[in-house]
C-alpha cells in the first residue's frame, strides 16, 4: 500500500469520526446546580433556561455559619447605609455566606432572574460571598411556633407590622439555619467570636438587632414560643428587645456589667454593650457630627447605627469629614467610591 493511499485512508477516518461526535448528543455533565455564580455577569442564552435549577437558602446556608440580613418592606431601593451594611459584612466574613431576604425581590425561577437579583445592587455584585433570595414568610414560619400565629395575624391592623414580621422572621430563619443575624444599619468591623451569643444594648438588658445562634438552639425555640403566646405588637420592641430579656433570663440571672467585660448564660455569651453599641440610641446624632478625634471602636465588632430613631433626617454625605463618612470609607469602601463619584448605587 502506496504512503499517499494512506495518509487519505487516515483523513476519511478522521472526517468521519468529526462527523459522529457532531451529530451526537453525549453533552458533559456538570456537578453545578447553577452555571451562575455571585458576582457573574455572563450572558445567557434563553435555551438553557429550561434546566436551570435555582441555588436555595438551605444550599447557601447549610454550613450554619452565614450572615443573615432580613427586609420585610417592598422597597428595592434601601438606603446606602443598608448596602454599607451588607457590603461591610462581605469584607468581615469573607469565608462566610452573607444572604439577604428582601420581600419585594421577585422569585428566582430562570437563569436571568438570577442575575436582575444581583443587579440590582451593582456595588454587591462582585462579592462572591454575598446572595440574595425573595423573602417568603410563610414559608419561613412553616414548621416553627409562628406560622399559626401568622395565619390568623391581620398585617393592615398593626401597628409596627414591619418591624414585628422582621423579628419573627430572623428568629425562624436562625431557628432553621444557624448563623448570624444582623439588622441592615449594623457596620461590621471584625469578626465576631462567639458562636451563640446575644448583644447587650445596656446592662441586664439585651438587644436582638444582633445575634448569633446555633441551629434549632432551644433560645431561638423558646423566643418563638414567647413570641406567640405574650403577643402585643401595639407594643414598641415588645416581640424584639424585650422577648429576648424576657427569655434570657429564664436562662440565667443576668449580672450587671462592671466594666468591658462579656458575661456567660449557659452556653450563651451575653456580649457587652460596647462590642456593637459603644455610642447609646440617646446620642444616635454623633454619628453624622465631625468629631475632632475620630474613635477607633477597639472593643466593638460592628457599630450599630440606630437608623429607626434617624428615620432618613441625616445621610452620608461624602467631604463632610462626619463619623458616619469615616466608616463608610474604611468599611464599605465600594459603595463609599460608587457615592463620591456621583454613580448610581442601583441598577
Amino acid at each position: 500500500m502506496s504512503k499517499g493511499f494512506k495518509i487519505f485512508t487516515l483523513l476519511l477516518l478522521l472526517v468521519a469520526c468529526g462527523l459522529f461526535y457532531k451529530n451526537s448528543n453525549i453533552q458533559p455533565s456538570s456537578p453545578f446546580k447553577s452555571i451562575i455564580s455571585p458576582g457573574s455577569t455572563a450572558s445567557i442564552s434563553n435555551n438553557k433556561n429550561s434546566s436551570f435549577s435555582p441555588i436555595t437558602p438551605m444550599d447557601v446556608l447549610k454550613k450554619g455559619n452565614g450572615i443573615i440580613f432580613v427586609e420585610t418592606t417592598d422597597r428595592m431601593k434601601p438606603p446606602s447605609l443598608v448596602l454599607c451594611a451588607v457590603e461591610s459584612a462581605a469584607r468581615v466574613y469573607k469565608d462566610r455566606p452573607v444572604v439577604f431576604f428582601m420581600k419585594g425581590l421577585p422569585d428566582i425561577n430562570i437563569m436571568e432572574d438570577e442575575l436582575k437579583a444581583r443587579k440590582n445592587f451593582p456595588t454587591l455584585s462582585t462579592f462572591d460571598n454575598v446572595y440574595f433570595f425573595p423573602l417568603k414568610i410563610e414559608k419561613i414560619f412553616n414548621d416553627t411556633p409562628l406560622m399559626p400565629w401568622y395565619k390568623k395575624v391581620i398585617p393592615k391592623f398593626e401597628t409596627y407590622w414591619t418591624h414585628v414580621s422582621s423579628d419573627g422572621c430572623r428568629l425562624a430563619l436562625v431557628w432553621k439555619h444557624g448563623g448570624i443575624y444582623m439588622d441592615s444599619d449594623i457596620i461590621s468591623m471584625r469578626p465576631i467570636p462567639d458562636v451563640n451569643f446575644l448583644a447587650a444594648q445596656s446592662s441586664q438588658f439585651s438587644s436582638n438587632g444582633i445575634f448569633g445562634l446555633t441551629d434549632h438552639h432551644i433560645f431561638s425555640w423558646k423566643s418563638m414560643e414567647s413570641f406567640v403566646q405574650n403577643y402585643n405588637g401595639a407594643i414598641w420592641g415588645h416581640q424584639g428587645p424585650q422577648l429576648f430579656t424576657r427569655i434570657l433570663n429564664q436562662f440565667c440571672s443576668i449580672p450587671p456589667f462592671k466594666s468591658t467585660e462579656d458575661v456567660k448564660c449557659g452556653n450563651i455569651s451575653f456580649l457587652n454593650p460596647q462590642r456593637f453599641y459603644p455610642i447609646p440610641y440617646q446620642a444616635w446624632g454623633r454619628y453624622y457630627d465631625v468629631w475632632e478625634n475620630v474613635p477607633t471602636f477597639n472593643d466593638s465588632y460592628a457599630l450599630h447605627l440606630w437608623n429607626y430613631m434617624n428615620q432618613g433626617k441625616k445621610i452620608m454625605v461624602p467631604g463632610s469629614n462626619t463619623l458616619i463618612e469615616h466608616l463608610y470609607k474604611q468599611y464599605c469602601p465600594t459603595l463609599y467610591g460608587a457615592l463620591e463619584r456621583n454613580e448610581s448605587i442601583y441598577g
